[in-house]
């Protein structure tokens, strides 16, 4: 798997709650490159005060995670920005913050015209699903991703 680099660290205003290492509030994730299954994965360990009930992590946090590597998967593999359209989540199985490291995979699953679709799912240590989203997001032409999202091309998030 290949590393995918932040390019939006070190710009003016980015504080992003879900991949920016400098917000204090934040998730702080990170991402690769699964070139072999074209997918976008993370791996990550969830903090206590991000509980919903004791030990469970929130589902809007789930929710949130999702969506951030849903949105990674469309700078990556679709080489362009969007915004999210829907989401839905199917919450299978409690992820249990005390049991550590959670692996979060994203695949893209269809177009249609400017409506893409993403695959989500969240494992907890076991490699068991715990939780699984449809994301839909609309996606912009990459002349405009640039401009209203600060895109800055593929050449930037691999190396």
């Amino acid at each position: 798997m290949k590393k995918i680099n932040n390019p939006f660290i070190g710009k003016d205003s980015f504080n992003c709650f879900g991949c920016s290492p400098d917000n204090h509030h934040g998730l702080k994730l990170e991402f690769w490159l699964n070139e072999e299954d074209n997918a976008v994965e993370a791996n990550w360990s969830p903090k206590d005060y991000l509980q919903g009930y004791t030990d469970v992590l929130h589902g809007g946090v789930q929710a949130t995670i999702m969506d951030e590597i849903a949105s990674w998967v469309i700078y990556v593999l679709l080489e362009t920005a969007g915004v999210t359209a829907k989401m839905e989540i199917r919450y299978l199985k409690p992820v249990i913050i005390s049991n550590g490291a959670i692996t979060i995979k994203a695949k893209f699953k269809s177009k249609k015209k400017r409506l893409v679709n993403i695959g989500v799912e969240i494992f907890d240590e076991n490699n068991e699903l715990c939780t699984e989203a449809d994301v839909q997001y609309f996606v912009y032409p990459q002349e405009l991703a640039a401009i209203k999202f600060n895109y800055p091309g593929i050449k930037a998030f691999i190396e």
